[in-house]
């Protein structure tokens, strides 16, 4: 064990990750990937501690969401200690996100398949979930959207689908995380399609086998957007009121 771990292993877990949530990155970053680490490896205790603050935050105290609840969660998941998994389906049977009632669908479905890191899966239930709040069943049989159907999505719908999958691939997945992406690189789509891999040898991938279903994705992979018909689709998806509050 190198220095900086016994050092870590010193602090008392809470106070450790009072720090971490203290920081409230927007991204997982090696310090917390290192110092969740070490606490898992230690063993049961130091697991049920981890859990005790997610149940502090999120049930508790009733916290808004955050990549490291996220983090922690899935890590738990993780482990392979029966008493944390019971612990985690008797609390959080449904996962870590709390989805609101008002919502025109169930999201639930979504969110255990992100859990499972089961990204193309989900990918093809979201963009069921696209059509269907954009009542393509009821208009027409075509299952594909117009950029005309993009400002039907109501906001907290789109907001929940986002969110899902932002804190279950820690932050490297979402519509917001591949706008921002663009609003980065001068709003160049030609950049965007390059730094979240969607160009293979300067050429659009093909759905499905060459896109990466994994973790190990580039950011912003996930979710697809059908790109054949051009970027009027996602460029009104960026422009969204639901991101009005994000830089």
């Amino acid at each position: 064990m190198t220095e900086k771990q016994n050092n870590y292993t010193n602090l008392n877990i809470h106070d450790k990750i009072k720090q971490l949530f203290y920081k409230n990155e927007n991204f997982i970053s090696n310090e917390i990937i290192n110092t969740i680490d070490i606490f898992l490896k230690k063993g049961f205790k130091e697991q049920e501690e981890l859990l005790n603050i997610l149940i502090k935050r999120q049930i508790i105290d009733n916290k808004d969401i955050t990549l490291l609840d996220g983090f922690i969660f899935k890590k738990l998941i993780e482990t392979h200690t029966e008493r944390i998994h019971k612990k985690i389906s008797k609390i959080f049977p449904n996962g870590i996100i709390k989805l609101k009632s008002s919502l025109k669908i169930d999201y639930q479905p979504l969110q255990l398949l992100l859990i499972k890191n089961e990204f193309k899966e989900a990918n093809q239930l979201t963009h069921k979930y696209l059509c269907i709040l954009t009542n393509l069943d009821n208009i027409n049989k075509r299952n594909w959207l117009y950029f005309t159907d993009i400002s039907s999505l109501p906001s907290d719908d789109l907001f929940t689908i986002d969110l899902l999958w932002r804190i279950y691939s820690y932050g490297k997945f979402g519509f917001s995380i591949q706008r921002q992406i663009w609003i980065l690189n001068n709003y160049s789509w030609d950049k965007l399609w390059y730094k979240i891999g969607w160009i293979k040898e300067g050429k659009m991938r093909r759905y499905p086998e060459e896109f990466n279903w994994t973790l190990n994705a580039p950011k912003g992979h996930l979710p697809l957007i059908n790109q054949l018909r051009g970027q009027q689709v996602i460029s009104s998806l960026f422009k969204h009121i639901v991101w009005k509050d994000i830089t």
